[in-house]
């Protein structure tokens, strides 16, 4: 088996495979990262003027939790008409119990496609802070098969530059919801 079929297995580059960064020996997740429900985990903020629509996510998701944030945040975007809103996600604080970086589950995959090929008719652009390098990969999985891939933007990196790099891909220069975290 050559390194092309690995990573196409692990929906990862090439890039990512020869990468530094390494996960949590703990291979799946625990009940109690589903203890808090999502009406307290997932915050949003549209902004009127600039229309942002930020929303940020702590912990892990569920494929029903994505339903509840796929109706909530479609049902804010269906006021507007194609194209007209720009996304701000935070998905920095998408971790398991123990702290460590969680993705999306083929499941939560699953129904972020769904979610995603709805909002594609609203947005004009959409800027991801992702809380590891293999978020980036997941998503860029995951917005590929939606087909928004060419309006996201995974970023992963320092916190200030990440930010500061959302806001300028969105035209903005700060959000009420996202903002750095302070050190």
């Amino acid at each position: 088996m050559n390194i092309e079929k690995i990573a196409a297995a692990l929906t990862v580059s090439i890039e990512y495979m020869f990468s530094g960064e390494r996960f949590s020996a703990t291979p799946t997740y625990l009940q109690k990262d589903f203890a808090e429900p999502i009406q307290e985990r997932f915050k949003y903020h549209l902004d009127p003027e600039t229309r942002v629509l930020a929303f940020t996510v702590k912990g892990l998701l569920t494929p029903k939790d994505v339903a509840y944030m796929d109706r909530t945040l479609i049902g804010i975007c269906a006021g507007f008409g194609k194209g007209e809103v720009s996304v701000l996600v935070d998905h920095r604080n998408m971790l398991a119990a123990d702290g460590e970086p969680a993705v999306y589950s083929p499941e939560v995959a699953e129904k972020a496609v769904e979610f995603q090929k709805k909002l594609l008719n609203y947005s004009k652009s959409v800027a991801v802070l992702c809380n590891s390098q293999f978020m980036v990969q997941n998503l860029n999985h995951v917005t590929a098969i939606s087909g928004i891939y060419n309006k996201s933007f995974q970023l992963f990196g320092k916190d200030r530059e990440m930010v500061q790099q959302a806001y300028e891909l969105l035209g903005i220069n700060g959000n009420d919801l996202i903002k750095e975290k302070k050190e």
